[in-house]
């Protein structure tokens, strides 16, 4: 494949990291700024939190926009023509004790101040609250092998690698004051102030009305919390701005030119979208993606507990699962519970086995292609397991909630050459994740149901085939179980009467494998002693 290849299809592409990389190239058609510094993308994060899944989502369908803004200039990552900064918000006061943290006391000592001046309530060794969730999301993003720089807000306002774009905000307060008070209720407008002094003797981040006294100087008054009066400046880190003015100052200052968000930010984008252009810059291209749902289509929320964490799919799933079941439409909110889990890994697999034959642009739409270039790889393509996901709960299922990798290997030497875990490394992680799914969600609800008469016959029928069946393939298996169900004599109304009785009845669900594989994995033996226990129940025996 050639780059001019690959950019006329990047062109033309209808994959929605495609549309948005083009909203770049329409940004910059020579697909570099102006000045030839390397187009931005950035992501941001509150610090007061851990590190979660909306977070990996972030990250990573930014970086599926970069990669192919790259793709459709003819750039490699190694090339820097593109920069993703993953931006902490470590200079926000704390508003409330979070509760998975500990030492409240602490916390509730400290409420009010920068999260990156209140000490470590983890006792992890690091300086501040901050530092230590830095430090979580800087390995959480490694984890994954995100290319990115870690930009945080306390460091550029203490440094005054802010005060320039400060003094802007300064000079542009009462236009900003224009754009934002009325979007404020009543009350909330008499204290609002696009700037919020640190106060000199508490520490504490104040909402309180500011005057500006010289904005070249950087200057401000406003009132302390024990009423007096106080002047002094705004800069190197003795302020901070509002949410929705800082988010404007952000892009302003570190010439941002593409971020997403959720679609609960939409107005604070409208506002600082307008701030950004009062400052002199431009609002960034971006996507505004919607939210994650639990099971029950309520809105994730960390206080309600109702999500899935990344360490509880990573129990069951791979990253590139959970990657593979993020990427499409990301406008659509997406169910996150752990009955996905099962179906996107299998997707996944399926997709990357197609990648390597299909024609550039559909691989261009292909979830795998964006996912192998994420972190700069194009390695993986064509590749493909012996057994689905799938099949390997149904047949851990049949071995039962105390079944181990091993009992799980020996079957599978029945059905892969060569089967041991050292050789088939994705396949042994596979088996781990299946194993663990059975044992919390599959196991507690496997009921096996005695066949009814008509079904009894053909499970007899089957049985006697199966006891001629030595050395049969699992396509041969497929065609004889096939047959069976098709004759008249059994009644079934159809094919699928007749799948659904031998999940029912031989493994204890309502939907299943390719009965032929399952056969040919569990054995022929195996299936017939199932199928003599499915009989012992019909009353016949």
């Amino acid at each position: 494949m050639t780059d001019t290849a690959l950019i006329d299809a990047a062109l033309t592409s209808k994959a929605w990291p495609f549309q948005e990389a083009q909203k770049l190239l329409r940004r910059y058609p020579g697909g570099a700024k102006p000045d030839g510094s390397p187009v931005l993308f950035e992501t941001g994060y509150g610090p007061s939190g851990l590190p979660h899944i909306g977070t990996f989502q972030e990250v990573l369908r930014t970086t599926f926009v970069r990669r192919a803004f790259e793709a459709l200039i003819g750039a490699r990552p190694e090339d820097g023509r593109t920069r993703l900064v993953a931006f902490s918000d470590d200079m926000d006061g704390l508003r409330k004790v979070p509760d998975n943290v500990p030492n409240h006391a602490l916390l509730e000592a400290n409420l009010g101040k920068p999260l990156s001046r209140i000490p470590d309530p983890f006792d992890s060794g690091h300086d501040t609250f901050a530092a230590h969730n830095n430090a979580r999301l800087r390995e959480f993003l490694d984890r994954f092998g995100f290319d990115y720089e870690f930009v945080s807000a306390s460091e550029r306002y203490a440094s005054g690698g802010f005060d320039g774009a400060l003094r802007q905000v300064l000079r542009k307060n009462q236009a900003i004051l224009d754009i934002m008070l009325p979007t404020l209720r009543e009350e909330r407008r008499r204290t609002y102030s696009p700037v919020l002094p640190i106060s000199p003797t508490s520490g504490r981040v104040l909402q309180v009305p500011v005057e500006v006294v010289d904005a070249e100087a950087g200057t401000i008054r406003f009132t302390d919390e024990d009423g007096s009066k106080i002047e002094q400046s705004a800069l190197g880190g003795q302020a901070k701005l509002q949410w929705k003015v800082d988010w404007a100052m952000r892009w302003y200052a570190l010439g941002v030119d593409y971020e997403m968000y959720g679609k609960d930010l939409t107005d604070s984008g409208v506002q600082s979208g307008k701030i950004v252009e009062v400052l002199g810059g431009r609002k960034p291209e971006g996507l505004i993606y919607e939210l994650f749902l639990d099971e029950k289509g309520e809105k994730i929320s960390k206080s309600k507990g109702n999500g899935l964490t990344i360490e509880e799919w990573l129990t069951y799933g791979s990253p590139e699962s959970l990657g593979f079941y993020i990427f499409p439409n990301p406008k659509s909110a997406k169910s996150l519970h752990a009955g996905v889990i099962p179906r996107a890994v299998d997707d996944y697999w399926q997709f990357r086995a197609q990648l390597a034959e299909q024609p550039l642009d559909k691989q261009l739409g292909n979830p795998v292609w964006h996912l192998l270039r994420a972190n700069g790889g194009e390695e993986g393509a064509g590749d493909s397991l012996p057994v689905t996901y799938s099949l390997l709960l149904n047949l851990i299922g049949v071995l039962g909630a105390e079944a181990n990798a091993d009992q799980v290997w020996s079957y599978l030497g029945n059905y892969v050459p060569g089967a041991q875990p050292d050789a088939h490394p994705e396949l042994a992680r596979l088996v781990e994740g299946a194993l663990a799914y059975n044992r919390d969600f599959v196991a507690p609800t496997l009921v096996r149901r005695a066949p009814a008469s008509n079904e009894a016959d053909a499970l007899r029928e089957l049985d006697y085939h199966l006891a001629r069946a030595k050395g049969a393939g699992a396509d041969e298996l497929q065609t004889l179980v096939y047959e069976i169900g098709k004759r008249e004599e059994y009644g079934f109304a159809s094919l699928r009467d007749w799948f659904r009785a031998l999940y029912q009845t031989l493994l204890g669900s309502d939907q299943g494998p390719r009965m032929g594989s399952f056969i040919a994995l569990y054995g022929v033996p195996e299936t017939r002693r199932l199928i003599a226990q499915a009989l012992a129940t019909d009353g016949k025996k």
